[in-house]
This record gives structure tokens, sequence and C-alpha cells, in this order.
């Protein structure tokens, strides 16, 4: 795999991380086009994951920073203002509870079928099929009407249901943010939370993810290393300006697009598979 092959696959998890038409399809699409492709594991795929988780840090960090204040024993938090108060703190707290709950039910599905999963990421027709799926989730989430519950209002069955619904998204086609938000809205979670919470736990997730892959790296040569970090650093850049991008479609309710977009590559590389 070239530099101009890795960069390129950065660029396409960058945007597609955030963006919910499946980073995972995309990356498979785009790699069973590229000659001679070849990655342990998924490790190469993991290190593009790990760029945008990167990236969600970044954008999230007040967010994080909330959070991990709200952890600290009292008299660390004295400095901390107004996000010091009971009320901020509980709420904090509730959230970093949910975060566990929801990481908990993704880590134990995606370590039961982790060998599995490795598995369809060479079936380009599994793929196909999902962004399908990933389609229709999105289509129907923007037919919800006013959904109007905040952060405040999340639940522990909220959690769990959408920590499982990001276990199923490891599947490759069927986009993790999507999956998540849609089920969110479906829930009756506005919109933006959906995406910050989604977000918010997908940072354990992919962080394990990289752990687990890391094992890996021992395949790797030292020229095929700065191959994958030229990759991860597109999709940090990338992914950047993407979550912006999602973020203001989410507010303006136009996720259909995605939908249409889902399908019609879905529908597509069926077809082409069907005929080659």
């Amino acid at each position: 795999m070239s530099y101009q092959d890795g960069i390129l696959l950065g660029i396409v998890q960058g945007l597609t991380e955030f963006l919910p038409v499946s980073s995972s399809g995309h990356l498979v699409l785009v790699q069973s086009v590229i000659a001679g492709f070849r990655q342990p594991g998924v490790l190469f795929d993991v290190m593009l994951h790990f760029g945008t988780l990167l990236a969600i840090v970044f954008f999230l960090r007040k967010d994080l920073y909330d959070i991990g204040l709200a952890l600290l024993p009292a008299p660390w938090r004295r400095r901390g203002g107004d996000d010091c108060t009971d009320s901020h703190i509980r709420e904090r707290r509730k959230l970093a509870f949910f975060i566990i709950v929801g990481t908990i039910c993704t880590g134990t599905i995606g370590l039961m079928f982790k060998d599995h999963i490795h598995g369809f990421f060479d079936r380009v027709e599994v793929v196909a099929v999902m962004l399908l799926v990933t389609g229709t989730l999105l289509f129907l989430s923007d037919r919800v009407k006013n959904p109007t519950r905040g952060e405040g209002d999340l639940n522990i069955f909220d959690s769990i249901v959408i920590g499982v619904v990001q276990a199923a998204a490891l599947m490759p086609g069927l986009s993790r943010s999507g999956a998540t938000i849609a089920v969110g809205i479906f829930r009756g979670v506005e919109g933006e939370t959906a995406a910050r919470f989604s977000f918010l736990l997908s940072i354990p997730a992919v962080a394990g993810a990289t752990v687990i892959e890391l094992p890996y790296m021992s395949e790797i040569t030292p020229g095929e290393m700065t191959v994958y970090l030229a990759g991860m650093v597109a999709a940090v850049i990338t992914g950047l300006l993407t979550l912006k991008l999602l973020f203001f479609i989410i507010k303006k309710r136009r996720l259909s697009v995605f939908a249409l977009y889902c399908w019609v590559l879905g529908i597509a590389t069926l077809i082409i598979r069907s005929v080659i």
C-alpha cells in the first residue's frame, strides 16, 4: 500500500466516520479496488478509526472536561466555578454512568462476535446490504415528529439500547453514527443530544478496539507503519472538518439525504458484484 492509498483511505474514513454512511463499509469498498491491499486483522482500519477518535476528543473536549471534573473528589473541584454546582455534577456523573453501561454492552457483544465480524470485512455483499439498512434507519429517523428529550432526560435504557446498536454497527456497512443517532431519535431524544451521546459512547469503544488490534502491529514493517500513520493523520484532519458539518445537518433534520446515498451505493454495489 502506497502513501497515496493510505492518505486516500484516511480521507475516506474522516468523511464517512461522522457522516452517517458507514466508514467501515466505505473502507471495504475502496480497499477492494486497491491492488494488493492487505492488513493484519483489521489493524489499518482500527488505526484510521483511532484517528477519528482523536478528532472526537478534540471536538468534545469541553464535555470530556466537565465529566472528568465531576468525577474528581470535591476538594479538587473548587476552581471549577459554575461547572461545579451540585446539579451540574449530578448530571455529568449520570452521563458518565450511562457511557459506562453502553460501553459494557458494546464491549461484551463485540468480544463475543469478534472473529465473525473480522470475516465480514472481506464480503462486499454484506457491506451493500448493511448500507441499505443504514439508509432505512436514516430515512425513518427524519420522520420522527418533534424528538425533544435532552441530555438530562437520558436514562439507563437509552444507554443499553444505543450500546447494543453500536455493537451491531461493528458490521461493515452499518453506520455507527447513523444507527446510534437514529435509534436515539426513535426514542425521542433530540438529534444533537443523540449525536453527542453517540460520539461520547464511541470513545471507549474505539479505544478498546485499538487495544485489541495492537498485537497485529508485530506483523507490519516500519515502512508500512509510516503509511498507517499518514492515513491516521489524514483521518484526524478530515474528521474535524466533517464533525461541524454533521451537527449542522442534524439541526436541519436532513439525514434523509444520506439515506438516499446509502441506498444508491448499496444497490449499485449489489448489481456490480452480480455481473463481475
